[in-house]
Formats: structure tokens, C-alpha cells, sequence
């Protein structure tokens, strides 16, 4: 059964933000991945299709397949996981986030619709505005 992460992008603005942050770190280190303190025990569950979800300024806005987990150490020493990414970002529907520490487990059936997939008549209106029109009420 598939399983999913979340985690905020802290200090990325937006999509194209995160996907040029990756690319130089592709360039720099040949993979893209993420550190993180403690190793997901539900390995799994996530390496069978599973993704990392991306909060970005409060919305869940973009995913990543998580590929492997890994043991490593961060630029103290101290024992970490990387997580091992797909090079390619895919952009979602945004999904309101309150922030939060760490990551947390996201169940598949949570998960929000990659945006190349159908949103249910809502394709004419960029993401950006739902997302405004969501915080004021509107929608």
C-alpha cells in the first residue's frame, strides 16, 4: 500500500524556485535528494510509488517520487536519511498547509491531483487564483 511524505520547502517562493534549487544540486552532487534527521519507518510502503509532497508558502504546490532512502551523515556528522528524489518535479493542485516540524506520513486518498490531471471543470482558472480565492472565502 502506497504511502507519501509531506515536508516544507522553507524559503522557496514558488514550483520554479524548488526545481532550479534541485537542478544546481543535481549539477553539484550528480542525484537530487533531501536530508532529513529521522528515517521514515514505513520504508516500504514508500518506495512502492510513493512521493514527496512539497509545501510551499502554506499550500502543498508540487511532488517528487521518492526513489530510495538512504543512511547518511549531514555537514555536522550527525547520523541522518537522505531521501533520494526523481529529477522531475511535478506541480499539484495546492492543498492548504498549516506549518508544521519534520515531515509527516500523507495518505494516498489526501494526496492532491498532479495538475496535468483533470480537476473536475476548475482548468480555466490558474492555480494561484483558486488558491486566493480559498484564503478570502470564495471558493
Amino acid at each position: 500500500m502506497t504511502i507519501h511524505l509531506i515536508k516544507l520547502a522553507v524559503g522557496v517562493d514558488d514550483a520554479a524556485h524548488l526545481r532550479a534549487l534541485q537542478s544546481r544540486r543535481l549539477q553539484s552532487f550528480g542525484e537530487v535528494f533531501h536530508r532529513t534527521r529521522m528515517r521514515p519507518k514505513r520504508q516500504d510502503a514508500l518506495l512502492d510509488g510513493g512521493s514527496i509532497y512539497w509545501v510551499i508558502r502554506g499550500a502543498i504546490a508540487a511532488r517528487q517520487r521518492l526513489l530510495a532512502l538512504r543512511d547518511d551523515n549531514d555537514e555536522d556528522g550527525r547520523p541522518c536519511c537522505r531521501l533520494i528524489l526523481d529529477h522531475q518535479l511535478i506541480e499539484t493542485q495546492r492543498q492548504t498547509r498549516r506549518a508544521f516540524q519534520g515531515w509527516r506520513y500523507l495518505d494516498a486518498a489526501d494526496a492532491p491531483a498532479d495538475l496535468s490531471e483533470p480537476t473536475g471543470g476548475n482548468d480555466e482558472l490558474p492555480a494561484d487564483l483558486i488558491e486566493e480565492l480559498k484564503r478570502l472565502g470564495l471558493w
